[in-house]
């Protein structure tokens, strides 16, 4: 089977080398290079250098709506089926349609719950114990197809959307092959989403990493875990951004106004909540390097007492 593959991200190679191993994987379309980390250079998309050591053509459109280049390129490869994974841009009707076996999606979600772009950090976010994988068939929704196959993958308390995004990648891969093979010799089947259940995961904005210290010890932790590595969840003291890297719920009946720094010691900084405290252990201050509390209050005054926003 000539396959097309779309996709982009670190979640998608796992994914596009299952495909290369099985089918004949004609072209590659991902998202251009950018500039990239503190020194902005310019990097390529993880697929793209995957595709590259294949030798397998590789596209890079900006947009695909309208791009008749992009368009073209995909129909002379003559793909039987387009394979998607975390592409990053929506794919217009034309597209679509013009694979004979249609477009397939492989989404880390159990749909019709988490449609969008972060399916991952929002369902850790909400403190989730399930998620999983869906392989859809592609419509014009956003995440509406139809489901051909589904499988769920638990979220453990020490997951992040780091360590989520590896296990879910791995289970896209196998799922994917699997339907693959349900779909060439005809035993696939397509159930329809219930669309009352449709819940949606959208695009994350540096803003969702702002800790409400008014929310539960478990909301926020639940925040550190779903924003890591970005946008990274985060407080403002004495002016200063400061990102939390690594906490979890303090258990010590110590009580405190939402924000306040309850407790200051070389096991962490202890912070009140809705509910409790949360005891921080790895921070990076603003323009500076990951440290623990124990080091970073050994060059910085940090208080009982203090605020923070």
């Amino acid at each position: 089977m000539k396959v097309v593959f779309m996709g982009t991200p670190e979640f998608a190679v796992p994914i596009l080398r299952a495909l290369i191993l099985s089918h004949d994987v004609g072209l590659v379309v991902t998202q251009p290079d950018r500039p990239k980390g503190r020194g902005r250079n310019i990097s390529s998309p993880p697929v793209k250098s995957l595709a590259i050591e294949y030798n397998i053509p590789v596209v890079q459109p900006t947009k695909l709506k309208g791009n008749i280049e992009a368009y073209n390129l995909i129909k002379e490869t003559k793909p039987d089926i387009i394979v998607v994974a975390a592409y990053g841009n929506i794919l217009p009707k034309e597209i679509l349609t013009l694979p004979p076996m249609g477009c397939i999606n492989v989404h880390a979600s159990l749909l019709p719950k988490y449609r969008g772009a972060a399916p991952i950090n929002w369902a850790i976010i909400n403190g989730e114990k399930v998620t999983g994988i869906s392989i859809v068939k592609m419509s014009e929704k956003l995440d509406a197809g139809d489901i051909i196959l589904m499988k769920p993958v638990e979220i453990s308390d020490k997951d992040n959307a780091l360590t989520l995004n590896s296990k879910l990648s791995q289970v896209g891969a196998d799922a994917l092959i699997e339907a693959l093979n349900m779909i060439e010799n005809g035993t696939a089947q397509y159930l329809s989403q219930d669309e009352d259940e449709a819940t949606y995961a959208p695009m994350l904005s540096k803003d969702v990493g702002h800790i409400n210290w008014g929310k539960t010890k478990k909301e926020i932790v639940n925040l550190v875990r779903g924003t890591w590595p970005w946008p990274g969840a985060y407080f403002c003291m004495n002016g200063k951004v400061i990102k939390v890297l690594e906490c979890s719920i303090n258990n010590e009946e110590i009580n405190g106004r939402p924000g306040e720094v309850v407790k200051v010691d070389k096991e962490g900084l202890c912070v009140a909540c809705a509910d409790g405290s949360i005891r921080i252990t790895m921070l990076q201050p603003e323009g500076k390097r990951a440290m623990s509390v124990d080091e970073y209050i050994r060059g910085n005054r940090v208080e009982a007492g203090t605020i923070l926003i």
